[in-house]
């Protein structure tokens, strides 16, 4: 928890599991040692599901847009994206492969707010839950309807650690391109030197009982 300031914003970009259980824990985390809250982007589709309104509220989400982030960070908050989202969540697997696309729009809030970006990666987030929508279908569904109608599986107790990255300063001469493409880099250098590849998930079980060094 050291790597997140006592004061001041920034900006947390985080890897999308199946559900994203590690970034509860981890807001918890920032209260309990920090004192402090940290605001969050939820795709749309969660605002629109029936009595998630007061969870939503408990866990400071908000949909944007790109100016209401820039607001926030601006007040001295720490914020935080999954540039994968819902995609990454649906379509990510045990390969862990990052999902971003093209998109930016989070390197621009950074460069706007003229904050820090910090990476973020939980191990074995994968193996508590896994999302069946890699499959075509599911998939075709998404990008059609932008809705989650992939069922999922888990709820497993394996072992869960989160490492954050060192923080990514702020440049004025970087562009929004560069920096998301740095930030990216440095979730995956954090995948890399920590996730077993494939995820398994006996595995992941075991780790509550001894650490086990990562193989690939």
């Amino acid at each position: 928890m050291e790597k997140i300031p006592e004061e001041g914003p920034a900006l947390i970009i985080f890897y999308h599991g199946a559900i994203p259980i590690d970034f509860y824990y981890f807001m918890a985390k920032i209260f309990i040692h920090k004192g402090r809250t940290c605001r969050v982007v939820a795709d749309h589709f969660v605002f629109k599901i029936p009595g998630f309104s007061l969870l939503l509220d408990v866990f400071c989400a908000l949909h944007g847009p790109r100016e209401k982030c820039v607001e926030i960070l601006r007040s001295g908050h720490l914020l935080a994206i999954s540039p994968g989202g819902v995609r990454e969540a649906l379509i990510s697997d045990e390969t862990y492969n990052i999902i971003w696309g093209n998109r930016k729009g989070f390197a621009q809030v950074a460069i706007d707010a003229k904050v820090p970006i910090i990476p973020m990666f939980t191990q074995n987030i994968r193996e508590g839950f896994r999302s069946l929508g890699g499959t075509r279908l599911f998939r075709w569904l998404y990008e059609k309807f932008r809705y989650p109608f992939a069922p999922m599986y888990g709820g497993f107790p394996v072992k869960l650690r989160t490492y954050l990255g060192d923080p990514i300063p702020y440049d004025p001469k970087i562009t929004a391109e560069e920096l998301a493409e740095k930030t990216k880099n440095a979730v995956q250098a954090l995948i890399d030197k920590h996730q077993r590849i494939p995820g398994n998930i006996m595995s992941a079980l075991l780790e509550r009982f001894h650490k086990k060094q990562k193989t690939n």
